[in-house]
């Protein structure tokens, strides 16, 4: 049985927030898709990750490539190709209950200061609840991440 963290951005862009809890799901053993909702955004995202520290690698490709079932981390707008355990949702891209509960972990992003994010956010914290979904909204407000609530 999955649960859904809610990361709350209001300190940290996603840019660097990301790698750090892809490095925490890797040391877990975990496969990841990050599932945005463009490609465009995507191409981006592979971009900063590329453009990391250099005293970490980390490896992770862009859906579409001849070894997606390969990756360790993989790049999406929607669809899976690397039988992830973990699902990290970026810029609103949707996940369902099932997935939810089919996953060791889903993790959705959101930037604390656009409020058409923090809303549909409050949205899916509420749809998955609803459907029975083991939730935690974590926040980085006090500079350093804490635990706020859970459901």
């Amino acid at each position: 049985m999955g649960a859904v963290y809610f990361y709350h951005l209001t300190r940290k862009p996603l840019e660097q927030t990301l790698p750090v809890l892809l490095e925490k799901a890797r040391g877990a053993g975990w496969r990841i898709e990050v599932r945005g909702c463009d490609p465009d955004r995507m191409g981006w995202l592979d971009e900063r990750l590329w453009l990391g520290a250099k005293d970490s690698f980390l490896p992770h490709g862009v859906q579409g490539g001849p070894n997606d079932a390969l990756q360790p981390v993989l790049l999406t707008s929607g669809g899976t190709g690397n039988s992830p355990d973990c699902v990290m949702i970026i810029d609103g891209a949707s996940v369902s209950s099932d997935e939810v509960e089919a996953m060791q972990r889903v993790c959705v992003l959101f930037d604390g200061t656009d409020a058409e994010a923090v809303q549909q956010a409050r949205v899916q914290w509420k749809n998955l609840t609803d459907a029975g979904c083991s939730a935690q909204y974590w926040s980085e407000e006090a500079g350093k991440w804490e635990k706020k609530a859970e459901k």
